[in-house]
């Protein structure tokens, strides 16, 4: 970070699978952080959003975080907007949709 110059040392073994090789590719083309962490979500997936896994698919059924990113951005609004106009309306859309696991994202 900053203007300052650093160096990064990245220590593997010979045995990597395809995407160990591919996420070391892009590490080795790029110094673009934003483009490194796309590249990783792309090649490993986004994981779980109320769950332990990091990696891999996700619940989404219909929904692409890349290719919807825009579409996220006006979504959240609106749901800070309905959050912040009816919170009870809020709550009984996270008990319908997601049971138990709502409890993860409340605030």
């Amino acid at each position: 970070r900053g203007a300052a110059k650093s160096t990064c040392i990245l220590l593997y073994q010979n045995k990597l699978s395809e995407t160990a090789r591919a996420r070391l590719k892009v590490i080795y083309e790029s110094n673009d952080g934003f483009a490194i962490a796309q590249a990783d979500l792309n090649l490993r997936g986004p994981g779980e959003f109320l769950g332990v896994r990091q990696s891999g698919v996700p619940m989404l059924k219909i929904a692409d975080l890349n290719r919807d990113a825009d579409l996220l951005i006006v979504a959240k609004a609106s749901a800070e907007k309905l959050l912040k106009e009816d919170p009870a309306a809020v709550e009984k859309h996270l008990e319908r949709w997601m049971g138990s696991a709502g409890e993860l994202v409340k605030v």
